[in-house]
């Protein structure tokens, strides 16, 4: 019986390195707008979170049929009976009530053991909810029963309609032992807490504006504005105007942060901005930052790709334009993995802007972080 679990345990584990690499990035923009910057503990509570559901779900589901057209159950795919399993026990059990050492053949009964099963699922589900989420019994209650009720539909539904017919039973006494075993986590978790650091005080004390902003971070950042910046671009090319690339940049990247104190959206979104020397970042420092990273660094590609402009250039000088900019992408590259290495912020076009990244944390929020550490110290 036990062999048959290892099979979707092992199958969640494989498939979590791609599961977490989807996560990552809407996890990285929460816990940068929600707490301003990355703690190693909540990472990993998260992701041990994820983990879990994935087990989870793989134990309930798996193993499916060989096809989606598999055959339509002989009998009743719903037990509505509460607490059957019972009479399940009972029935199969070799107990004799006045001898204990029969009570030993409970181990070996496959109802009892499926009980113990449902109930140990959602052990770790209260434990998240105790610890992390700090959620109340009744919401632990409600969360737990959902997540059984979840499983049990999709199990019924042939996973939604993925497969031509249910090939799980719906069973009412899973909804019972599945909640049981998040109520059993939750208490779990109040008993440990003591032991534990507690997850609210984790940024007590914490000064984000001291915080180095991670390249991680301005990665997000530029990825969010790329986006931007390419549709933005392709609206402009979409009316043929020759300068698209010209003016979006210069508007998104340089304009933009001058009225919104060195901000752009993908900047907003992951709480960072741009700064001179700590004030706030003057149009010709924009100027000069973006410019020297935009219209010189990425320009040059822009206009090797142009038809326009290599035209005009005989077949030696355009090879060795082209020669150029792969040249110019090669050092900026070894000099961008030296600073990651390093650890170091600044890159050549700041270092000659003056500029630099900060994070921004809104003032209203400071004061809230410095009320509720009083708050916990008290």
């Amino acid at each position: 019986m036990f062999h048959s679990y290892f099979f979707p345990i092992s199958y969640a584990f494989m498939m979590f390195p791609i599961a977490a690499l989807i996560f990552t990035l809407p996890f990285l923009i929460v816990q940068y707008r929600r707490h301003g910057y990355i703690h190693k503990l909540r990472a990993l509570i998260l992701y041990l979170l994820l983990l879990y559901l994935m087990n989870a779900y793989f134990l309930v589901l798996l193993p499916m049929p060989s096809s989606r057209h598999n055959m339509a159950p002989s009998g009743s795919m719903m037990q509505l009976v509460p607490l059957q399993f019972i009479q399940d026990i009972i029935d199969g059990s070799k107990i004799i009530p006045d001898q204990i050492s029969t009570y030993w053949s409970l181990l070996r009964e496959p109802a009892f053991l499926q009980v113990i099963f449902n109930i140990a699922l959602t052990v770790p589900f209260g434990l998240f909810l105790g610890y992390y989420f700090r959620t109340r019994w009744g919401m632990c209650i409600l969360l737990s029963f959902i997540l059984s009720l979840s499983f049990e539909v999709t199990q019924v539904t042939g996973i939604y309609g993925f497969f031509d017919h249910p090939y799980r039973l719906f069973d009412v006494d899973d909804l019972i032992t599945n909640t049981l075993g998040g109520i059993f986590g939750f208490r779990i978790a109040i008993w440990i807490n003591g032991l534990l650091p507690r997850i609210e005080q984790l940024d007590t004390n914490i000064d984000r504006s001291a915080k180095r902003v991670s390249y991680t971070r301005r990665g997000i950042a530029f990825f969010i504005d790329s986006m931007v910046w390419i549709i933005g671009f392709g609206v402009l090319y979409g009316f043929d105007i020759k300068s698209a690339f010209w003016i979006v940049t210069g508007i998104y990247f340089i304009l933009i942060p001058a009225f919104t104190g060195g901000r752009t959206l993908g900047k907003w979104i992951v709480r960072i901005r741009v700064t001179n020397r700590g004030n706030r970042a003057s149009f010709w420092a924009l100027m000069i930052r973006y410019g020297l990273l935009y219209w010189v660094i990425l320009g040059l590609h822009a206009i090797v790709i142009d038809s326009d402009v290599t035209g005009l250039l005989s077949s030696p000088l355009r090879t060795a334009a082209y020669l150029f900019v792969l040249l110019v992408d090669l050092v900026f590259f070894i000099h961008l993995i030296i600073k990651v290495f390093k650890k170091d912020d600044q890159l050549i076009y700041e270092k000659l802007s003056r500029t630099s990244h900060v994070i921004s944390w809104p003032e209203k929020r400071l004061h809230t972080d410095a009320s509720n550490s009083s708050s916990l110290e008290d």
